[in-house]
């Protein structure tokens, strides 16, 4: 009996201790996957993905497969491969290229050309699995014909008016060197600009080439809508190469050098090209919108100006003498106000547009359109409106009435209510701009009127009020440093075309004294026979200042204490503003330069500056702090292993515990 139990008891523990075993090794293997960089603390992969071969093998030739299998020594990940990964030549049809566990496959689904070197650039789009090691930049290669073409160019790619890194813009090659070839043939090889506005195009055959950027919007590798930003010269490209030897920095960790030793390596040029990206003005004229947020007004859209202004024949009202017109600069807006209140009420005018339209082949032909214009708010949703502020009015005045205070009886009429602009510490060259919400029918000067103070005194000040633009005036005066000043304007000193007059206004400001500000003046070297304008920039690259440089000279006074920063650009047409290109006409935007340093302006302090901007390379004139475009994060090993070394107080050498 004993004997039974006995046996009963030690076949329980037996399968007890099984199922403990069982449970400790499944707890050990969870803790394993939880922690696959480092199961026990203990040490990281930190080795990169390995190729251990291709189908067909990288650098074939006579190659006439368009399925290619990369294979790694581990499971690989491969990062954004439509924006990373470039095949060149370029594909019409997009390639299928998708991550498989331990291989990558790409699948070219256009017909592969004859005698051609493919180059499939992955960039530094593939790493492993679990750390994120990186390959590096890796590029697969096969030829199509009996030898690999592995000539390469690069260089940079920069915005035209503001030398900004372009990042992801298309860069091509043409054998063809015909102006037409960009707009009627796709690109020979490509690459795309990464985060520094950088290139390098891979797998070129000897010969001559022009070279283009392209933002190329329907995939179609050449330049046939206006909208694409371009970049294009004229320099023949022709590649070559020489063996060279570069210094290499060899890191024991993420702080410490190992050591500096030369590299043997083929150095490829031209890699120097320089491409200034721009954007072609949209001179084709259209109709865009008509709109009517106020019921005062309507404005019409167009794509591009035209020195003939639309023409209005009213429809369901008289249109003879009914508008106030104000045009844009550009004069592809055009504003129309309506003079008679009685159109102000009428919810929507029907009306006929004559204007110039682009037609296809280019040419401007007159165009008539019928349009409805409706009030963004009904008449009579209005009125309600109306209705019910006069009724609170009326509540707050019968509730001053009933505490005995004063009241009012007749309900105020509605006033013009101008933007007053006055800097409460202005500088000696700024002046008051005053803006109003409708066109004015009249201005009384007498009633407005400027005071300045002399010691305790207030004394009238001579001023001139102008008009600058439609419905904005600037009040000139002789603004002196240190001074104090009183605008004061009466009421009804401007009545607007409906009869609404403005309410009294009164404001004070001081004019800065000398001492407060600081003076920059700029002596430009090596442009002599060039009309320049150079901008004072702040640090968000936006203009302060804009002034023509005469005689090398360029002067800024009353400058508010701060760093500034420098641009010019060549002013061709002599018409103060920068002017992009045409690809057409053969025409470069304007040329651009930045000075490369911050310019730092203390109070009292006149800052002297000399600037030949053809000095430092166009590629490196641009202050980091103002460049928006910053470069992408670099893929690199993490060296969390030296880290971990440093933790436990030992030495770590390239993967060896000392």
């Amino acid at each position: 009996m004993f004997s039974d139990d006995r046996n009963i008891c030690i076949g329980y523990m037996t399968r007890m201790a099984r199922v403990l075993f069982v449970c400790v090794a499944i707890v050990s293997l969870l803790s394993s996957c939880a922690k696959m960089g480092s199961p026990d603390g203990g040490w990281y992969d930190e080795t990169p993905p390995r190729v251990i071969g291709a189908s067909p093998a990288d650098g074939s030739v006579n190659v006439d497969k368009r399925k290619i299998n990369i294979f790694f020594n581990e499971y690989v990940t491969l990062d954004n491969p439509t924006e990373k990964v470039v095949v060149s030549p370029p594909q019409i049809e997009q390639p299928e290229i998708k991550g498989m566990g331990k291989h990558i496959q790409v699948l070219l689904r256009d017909s592969l050309k004859p005698n051609t070197t493919y180059t499939i650039d992955f960039s530094d789009a593939i790493a492993d699995n679990n750390e994120g090691n990186p390959l590096g930049n890796y590029a697969y290669t096969f030829s199509t014909g009996s030898a690999i073409d592995t000539m390469q160019v690069s260089g940079i790619v920069l915005e035209a008016d503001n030398l900004e890194p372009v990042k992801g813009i298309l860069v091509g090659l043409y054998d063809n060197l015909a102006d037409s070839a960009f707009t009627h043939l796709p690109m020979l090889r490509v690459s795309r600009t990464d985060s520094r506005g950088r290139f390098v195009i891979k797998g070129v055959r000897q010969g001559s080439y022009r070279i283009y950027a392209l933002q190329d919007a329907d995939n179609n590798y050449m330049y046939n809508q206006k909208s694409e930003m371009l970049a294009f010269n004229h320099d023949i490209v022709v590649p070559s190469s020489k063996p060279d030897v570069r210094q290499d920095t060899l890191w024991r960790d993420s702080l410490h050098i190992k050591a500096i030793q030369p590299v043997s390596y083929t150095h490829f040029f031209p890699d120097d090209i320089v491409l200034k990206a721009f954007t072609e003005t949209l001179t084709d004229r259209f109709f865009l919108k008509a709109d009517r947020q106020q019921p005062d007004h309507f404005t019409l859209f167009f794509s591009y100006g035209s020195d003939r202004l639309p023409g209005i024949k009213g429809i369901n009202f008289n249109s003879e003498n009914a508008f106030i017109t104000e045009a844009s600069e550009k004069r592809d807006t055009v504003t129309y106000w309506l003079r008679d209140t009685s159109l102000v009420n009428q919810d929507t005018l029907r009306m006929q547009v004559s204007y110039m339209m682009t037609d296809s082949t280019g040419t401007l032909v007159n165009q008539t359109d019928t349009l409805d214009v409706l009030a963004k708010e009904s008449y009579a949703h209005r009125m309600k409106q109306k209705q019910r502020d006069m009724e609170k009015w009326q509540k707050q005045q019968k509730k001053r009435q009933d505490d005995g205070l004063p009241f009012d009886s007749v309900y105020p009429p509605e006033l013009l209510k101008p933007d007053y602009i006055v800097e409460r510490g202005m500088r000696p060259d700024q002046n008051v701009h005053i803006m109003f919400p409708a066109p004015l029918s009249s201005v009384d000067s007498s009633k407005v009127h400027l005071y300045a103070k002399h010691d305790t005194l207030w004394y009238r000040s001579p001023f001139l009020l102008r008009e600058t633009r439609p419905r904005s005036y600037d009040l000139l005066g002789e603004w002196r440093p240190g001074i104090e000043y009183s605008l004061e304007i009466d009421s009804c000193a401007f009545t607007d075309i409906y009869g609404r007059v403005n309410g009294k206004f009164k404001q004070g400001f001081k004019v800065k004294s000398n001492d407060e500000f600081s003076s920059l003046l700029v002596t430009v070297e090596g442009l002599r026979d060039s009309s320049v304008v150079m901008e004072l920039l702040d640090k968000s690259d936006k203009v302060i200042r804009k002034v023509n440089v005469q005689n090398s000279q360029a002067e800024f006074y009353y400058l508010e204490p701060g760093t500034y920063y420098l641009r010019l650009f060549i002013d061709s047409n002599n018409n103060g503003l920068w002017d992009t290109g045409c690809y057409s006409e053969n025409r470069q935007p304007e040329t651009v330069c930045y000075y490369p340093k911050e310019i730092v302006c203390r109070e009292k302090w006149d800052v002297e500056k000399t600037w030949n901007p053809l000095s430092v390379p166009v590629e490196h004139q641009k202050p980091g702090v103002i460049t928006k475009q910053k470069p992408d994060k670099e893929k690199k090993i993490k060296n969390r292993n030296a880290q971990r070394a440093r933790q436990l107080g030992i030495q770590y050498v390239e993967g060896q515990k000392m």
